[in-house]
């Protein structure tokens, strides 16, 4: 996640944001406006593409899920942060915040075309959930979930009748549709309801949760239960993992099995017949000395990705956290072996990442975290070292060999994106949200910091085109994932409500 969990609901830590004096800060949002400043992107070139090599295939169709690219947080249940729908078209680009004093780390499509976004609002943190018009992206109705132990609600997914999935405060697998009255007023309703509890303690909460080619919903929680239920039988089976271990990000589900990245190891799980997980393979990584600056766990912050050459789910990769400089691990779905372990974030000088990787083809994105400064971090995270650090940013892209013998770095710069971003395979660009320096040229961050939505080439990481969307911590993106509609709009939550980004 890319991962919002907490940064609200937690114990707060503050990552030493420094401030400008308010004129000057005032006189370089005023010169980004005008169009001047803009910063330029530095870099590295450290290979070539393949001239027009297409981002596919990508992770198939679940048949539980909603359609690909809207379904989940990362598009889709193999987590590929990919979409088969073009972003917004030619013409200027506009922006248009719809403020809903929450947090929005999770917003959704079903089908129907109406997004769904689990937001957690600033006062009273109780997760709800919102039904947006798509064509404003202004709230239509809201339902309120139970606040018990949920961890700031973010990962949920839409399922195959265009339900919101999601676990509650009370520990409660719930589906939640929406429907028109006899008057022809919307509303949210729990249209299903299976309780947790018989597998999940009550000192302990869902992190993430993904549906599995059988229909079986499976979850796993901070202190590494992971679980499969089955609400059609209502039949709830898990497993522990090794003490120690904890969950902090999303899964990702394939045909072959689920991924699960703990802060130690990665996991393909398969199920026995009655539902209860079982261990395919494990691959540890290295996980460093302690959590960094700009991540929320001391580990990796990836939910792991599936991805690959032949029907997309070929191999699973992460991002580890190792001291230095970390490496984008890549394993074969089938056995768990080693492909390749590759630096990353070098131009950026950033070593973590809070993010998914990108996942398309041969082809591999990471986006850089290292220093984001988050409001707050979970409890239990431990202190970071060093204490703070500049946002580093970067982004780099990895290419799996054709013949599967290893990867090579092919681009990497200093890219500061602030969310997470969004590979169109219909438009061929990448999609995200920049922030940048409130004065260009500095590396610090401030309450005044500009963020400008931008495309990316993803042959060669340069800048496309952007458009500034606003300046101060209103506007910002917090890590948060953007989900492109069916209209093209790029929908992007923020920690004060949703942006809707949209062209001509």
């Amino acid at each position: 996640m890319t991962r919002w969990r907490s940064r609200w609901r937690s114990r707060a830590r503050r990552s030493g944001v420094r401030r400008l004096a308010p004129p000057i800060a005032l006189l370089a949002a005023a010169l980004l406006v005008a169009g001047l400043g803009t910063p330029a992107v530095a870099g590295t070139v450290a290979g070539t593409a393949a001239p027009g090599a297409p981002y596919t295939p990508v992770p198939p169709a679940n048949p539980y899920a909603g359609p690909p690219g809207t379904a989940t947080m990362h598009g889709d249940t193999g987590s590929s942060d990919t979409t088969p729908l073009a972003g917004p078209g030619a013409g200027e680009l506009s922006s248009k915040r719809n403020g809903l004093l929450s947090a929005c780390p999770t917003v959704l499509v079903g089908s129907d075309g109406y997004p769904v976004a689990l937001c957690t609002p600033i006062l009273g943190q109780v997760p709800t959930v919102h039904l947006l018009d798509p064509h404003t992206g202004a709230s239509l109705t809201s339902l309120r979930l139970t606040k018990g132990s949920l961890l700031g609600g973010v990962y949920a997914y839409i399922d195959h009748w265009n339900r919101l999935v999601v676990v509650d405060g009370s520990r409660s697998l719930l589906r939640i549709g929406h429907h028109r009255d006899a008057a022809g007023a919307w509303r949210l309703t729990i249209d299903k309801s299976l309780s947790l509890a018989s597998a999940v303690p009550a000192d302990d909460a869902v992190t993430g949760l993904s549906p599995d080619w059988q229909g079986r919903v499976w979850f796993a929680t901070g202190d590494g239960v992971v679980g499969t239920a089955d609400d059609t039988t209502a039949t709830v089976r898990s497993m522990k993992l090794p003490a120690g271990e904890r969950i902090a990000n999303s899964i990702s589900t394939a045909p072959q099995g689920t991924a699960v990245t703990s802060t130690h190891a990665t996991y393909l799980l398969t199920a026995a017949a009655d539902g209860t997980p079982r261990v395919a393979w494990r691959q540890a990584y290295d996980r460093g000395q302690a959590r960094k600056p700009g991540m929320l766990s001391w580990g990796s912050g990836s939910t792991p990705t599936f991805f690959g050459p032949t029907d997309g789910t070929d191999y699973v990769t992460i991002v580890d956290n190792a001291d230095s400089s970390v490496a984008l691990k890549v394993y074969r779905t089938s056995t768990g072996e080693s492909i390749c372990s590759v630096p990353v974030l070098l131009a950026s000088h950033g070593p973590g990442s809070e993010n998914s990787p990108i996942g398309a083809g041969r082809s591999v994105f990471v986006a850089g975290t290292y220093g984001y400064p988050y409001p707050a971090v979970p409890e239990g995270a431990g202190d970071s070292v060093p204490a703070s650090a500049p946002f580093a940013g970067g982004l780099s892209r990895v290419d799996v060999r054709p013949d599967g013998s290893g990867c090579d770095l092919v681009w990497d710069n200093t890219v500061r994106s602030a969310a997470v971003p969004k590979l169109s395979t219909a438009d061929g660009r990448l999609h995200t949200v920049l922030r940048d320096p409130v004065i260009p040229g500095t590396t610090g961050t401030s309450l005044l910091d500009p963020y400008r939505y931008a495309e990316i080439d993803p042959s060669t990481g340069r800048i496309l085109r952007s458009k500034l969307v606003g300046i101060g911590a209103l506007y910002d993106t917090l890590q948060m994932a953007g989900t492109v509609a069916p209209d093209g709009a790029y929908l992007q939550g923020t920690v004060t409500g949703i942006l809707r980004i949209t062209a001509g």
